[in-house]
């Protein structure tokens, strides 16, 4: 590899790194706890990704101490960033995980990629296999909550029942 070479790559690097880097600054600007807390855009960038618009529908400040947000994502799923002295902490589905440790913030990535799996959000007018009509109708047999037709009755066998007989006795 030349200097060249070297160079030019450099060059690429710094300008795909610091174009995400403007892509994070200008949607950040769309949400005001963004702008007003920085630690929190960086965490949410840690967690979500640069992309981390894409996910999320608004932010809310919950509580000033400890200063807690409430993240709620596009599916209408949500989580909390809690800020504490010594780092931050993430409750997904009432789970706790200190992002200070690199274990505990992986799992809170996996956790909040599960909680975007639960429910997409309902786009161009889909619509959900409960909201289907599931009235009366079809062609069971049988009697009665069917709707369809009765099954014919005969066959020519009489049963008899006899109700006169005490079968608890003894």
């Amino acid at each position: 590899m030349k200097k060249s070479e070297l160079r030019e790559k450099i060059k690429l690097l710094v300008k795909t790194v610091y174009g995400e880097k403007k892509l994070v600054d200008i949607t950040a600007e769309k949400y005001d706890e963004l702008t007003k807390f920085p630690e929190l855009k960086d965490i949410i960038v840690d967690l979500l990704g640069p992309q981390f618009d894409v996910f999320l529908a608004s932010i809310d400040w919950v509580a000033p101490k400890p200063t807690t947000f409430r993240i709620n994502l596009k599916n209408g799923e949500n989580f909390y960033l809690v800020y504490n002295e010594r780092s931050w902490i993430a409750e997904v589905e009432g789970k706790k995980y200190y992002l200070l440790n690199l274990n505990e913030q992986e799992n809170c990535e996996q956790a909040i990629s599960r909680i975007l799996r639960y429910g997409a959000p309902n786009i161009m007018g889909e619509q959900d296999a409960a909201e289907f009509s599931t009235g009366g109708g079809g062609d069971f047999p049988g009697g009665g909550g069917g709707g369809g037709e009765t099954a014919p009755s005969g066959g020519g066998e009489d049963v008899t029942v006899d109700v006169t007989t005490d079968t608890e006795a003894g």
